[in-house]
Parts: C-alpha cells; structure tokens; sequence
C-alpha cells in the first residue's frame, strides 16, 4: 500500500475516517471540486461524471434512498469479506460493480459534481440515524458507522482513481 492512501486514511493504530464526520466531509467536497474533465483515471473503464454518478448512487442506497436488491454471490461471499468494506485497506482496483451502480451513458460534471456534493452532505449532516437499515447489496448487514466508514472508502477509493 502507498503512504500515500494512508495520507488520506487512517492507520490501524487510528480511527477510520468516517462520512458523517463534518471535518471528514468537508475533504470530500474539496476533492469533489477539483476534480475536472482533464482528470485522468488511472483504472477501470468509467469517465469523471460517470463515477460521479456511480458515487452518487451508492450514497443514495446508503441514505436509504434507493434500495437495491441482494446480489446472489453476496449472500455466499459478502459476510467472508464483509469488514473490507470498513477495515483499513483500500479497495482493490476494478472490483465488480452491482448493476444498477454502472454508469455507462454520458453525464455532465458539473450536474454530477454537484449531485453528489448535495447527497454526500445530506447523509453527513442526518447522521447515523437516519442511515439505511437495508442489508448492502453484497456485503449484506452493516451498522450505521460502518455505512459511514465505507461510504468515505468508497468515495476516497473512487477519487483516487482520478488522482483527486
């Protein structure tokens, strides 16, 4: 792993980063904001506004927003690797997506950079409280704090894929 993550994301002697921190998402807005269409992914297949929208979907299913549906391989799997959604490693690079998390039209930035600034603010600001008590689509049961933990995962994950 690159120190340069662990810049970003705490160590294992630390707390893990976690969305419903107000300090916490404030970084992720900066990130949000200096992104631009001159980003360069350095994995995967989507463009900038596309993993906007990705990000913005998966935050609306954690804010009990949407409810997507199990994926049959989770209920096998999805508790064997259930604490990589909150633990302190990154993600693996192009891990498989849940369907209805692909983005494959065009978007625009701007709408999208500022869809997920408002939806990313939304659940901070509710709280735990008022997150999903739906089971993720692949992992299956979390608590509210680990939807927040692995929210921030995944937004960090996603904005380090455009070096932002």
């Amino acid at each position: 792993m690159s120190g340069h993550y662990f810049a970003r994301c705490a160590t294992k002697n630390d707390v893990m980063k976690n969305l419903y921190d107000p300090a916490v998402l404030q970084e992720i807005v900066q990130r949000v904001d200096s992104l631009s269409a001159s980003n360069t992914r350095q994995w995967g297949k989507m463009e900038t506004a596309q993993m906007l929208a990705h990000c913005t979907v998966a935050l609306e299913a954690a804010a009990n927003k949407s409810h997507p549906p199990r994926v049959f391989i989770g209920y096998i799997l999805g508790p064997l690797f259930r604490s990589q959604f909150y633990n302190d490693r990154p993600f693996n690079r192009n891990g498989p997506t849940h369907p209805q998390f692909r983005i494959s039209d065009q978007r625009e930035l701007e709408k999208e950079k500022q869809r997920l600034k408002t939806i990313a603010t939304e659940f901070s600001q509710a709280g735990p409280a008022a997150c999903t008590t739906d089971p993720h689509a692949f992992f299956g049961k979390l608590t509210a704090e680990q939807w927040g933990i692995g929210m921030y995962k995944h937004l960090d994950h996603h904005l380090r894929q455009f070096s932002a």
